[in-house]
């Protein structure tokens, strides 16, 4: 039975949510191996001139110990 450990990123972008969560995982990834999941938590946005400007996600990162 593998070990599996979560830690929590916080990102963002100012193209969506989804480039957020890109950025989390892409970030994470450089320091962290045998990633199995990613799960956004919590979304957010920034707003500026009536227009979201910046998104904003908190995501939980799980993997493998080895």
């Amino acid at each position: 039975m593998p070990v599996l450990k979560v830690i929590e990123v916080l990102a963002n972008s100012d193209k969506s949510w989804e480039d957020a969560a890109k950025n989390a995982l892409d970030h994470a990834s450089k320091s962290v191996k045998n990633i199995r999941s990613i799960y956004i938590n919590e979304q957010s946005a920034t707003v500026k001139d009536g227009k979201m400007d910046n998104f904003r996600v908190n995501v939980k990162i799980t993997f493998e110990v080895k």
